[in-house]
């Protein structure tokens, strides 16, 4: 069992890395100074991403009256930011890629500093878990590292040698897109007992409404044309696993409990997202040949 929980601790670490590395890979210093420049879309992003939509995640594990494992997962969930679906969500529904990944990747760097310190106070608060607090400087230290270091080589070598960047990306990408589904089925084989049991709760029910809320707050509070709005909204409801699963790690010795919970809170949240985006994709697709019909 050791030896297992090893090698899910060593998919995780090559998941986090592979996934900040490929977001650097993919970025640019004029589309990250673009965001940035964006004040108000900026400053409403953040208050969204880091504020509301953690504030939203207690708010549906408390209304629901969630166990304490799912109740502890989805409030790790909702303090989150800068999942790496993100972007991939507004390739589905056709929507604003560039601003998309930038953001997504400033999300998930700031989001690597402000996780540790979200999480713990909610869970103070909420009082779940028996009292148990994070370590949060041990949280942030190992995040930090597996985040921006990575992301930050990511961005040195797109800007200094894009020919590498663009080589170095698909296989980036395609490591991390490997390693999260080796990690997501080692998560439900793990746990599938706890998976199951969840079944008869409102754990699953309350990740897919918690998703679909952040799609809503996060188009919400936004600012541009429709298409970057629901962009924004995309990268609000899929959160950054990464941190997730090392606050697992470090405060919760990988309990099987609190994983199975994780990966029913991700699996039915991510669900909603791709309903959505793929709605949405349908929807511009026939305004698109409405218009070129016309």
């Amino acid at each position: 069992m050791d030896t297992l929980h090893l090698l899910f601790n060593a998919v995780t670490v090559i998941f986090i890395a592979a996934t900040m590395l490929t977001a650097g890979l993919g970025a640019t210093l004029p589309a990250l100074l673009a965001v940035l420049g964006n004040l108000p879309l900026l400053l409403l992003v953040l208050l969204a991403n880091l504020v509301v939509i953690p504030l939203l995640g207690w708010g549906a594990a408390a209304l629901f009256g969630l166990p304490t494992a799912a109740f502890v997962a989805l409030l790790l969930v909702a303090s989150s930011p800068g999942g790496p679906f993100g972007a991939k969500l507004a390739m589905v529904q056709q929507g604003d890629v560039v601003a998309g990944a930038a953001m997504q990747a400033l999300l998930a760097a700031i989001g690597s500093i402000t996780f540790g310190p979200t999480a713990n106070v909610m869970l103070e608060a909420a009082n779940v878990g028996g009292g148990i607090s994070l370590d949060v400087a041990t949280l942030m230290l190992t995040v930090a590292v597996l985040q921006l270091v990575p992301f930050a080589v990511g961005l040195i070598v797109r800007q200094f040698a894009p020919s590498t960047a663009q080589s170095w990306h698909p296989v980036a990408g395609a490591v991390s897109n490997v390693t999260f589904l080796v990690v997501l089925v080692g998560m439900l084989a793990g746990n599938w007992r706890d998976v199951v049991a969840l079944v008869g709760s409102l754990s699953l029910l309350a990740g897919f409404v918690f998703a679909v809320a952040a799609f809503a707050l996060g188009t919400f509070l936004a600012t541009g044309p429709w298409g970057r709005r629901s962009t924004m909204g995309g990268v609000a409801a899929v959160r950054n696993v990464g941190p997730a699963l090392a606050a697992v790690g470090i405060a919760f010795g990988n309990q099987p409990a609190v994983l199975g919970a994780l990966a029913a809170v991700l699996l039915s949240g991510l669900a909603g997202s791709i309903l959505i985006a793929a709605a949405l994709s349908r929807h511009r697709t026939a305004e698109r040949r409405r218009q070129e019909n016309a």
